[in-house]
């Protein structure tokens, strides 16, 4: 489980439903988190999966994480996974491949992971 920035957003992003099994179902779910993303967005109940993307927390006006969207496409691109055609590794649908990725390419330096 992620530890997000207040127990507020710990507990918002965390609904467990037991009406519904998907969290873009239920009216009662009102942000989603990427964990492959690291992404935090407030869902849109129209019936897809869409959300608007939040860069602080609704709660208590943290600044989150900044969105590793673009560093997951271009570390899929680096091995030569188009995640579009090809099979995307397991560690590539969570947090996992944060930890397998040597080097932020938008960067240059080594993620600080503390």
């Amino acid at each position: 489980m992620t530890n997000h920035c207040c127990e507020a957003m710990n507990s918002h992003v965390d609904v467990r439903c037991h009406e519904h099994d998907d969290v873009y179902a239920c009216p009662d779910t009102l942000i989603g988190f990427s964990t492959k993303f690291q992404e935090y967005g407030l869902i849109i109940h129209d019936g897809g999966t869409a959300s608007v993307i939040i860069e602080f927390c609704p709660w208590c006006g943290r600044r989150l994480p900044e969105s590793q969207r673009e560093r997951w496409f271009d570390e899929l691109e680096r091995r030569g996974i188009d995640p579009w055609e090809d099979e995307v590794p397991a560690e590539f649908q969570d947090a996992r491949w944060l930890d397998s990725s040597p080097r932020n390419h938008r960067t240059g330096s080594t993620p600080d992971r503390s």
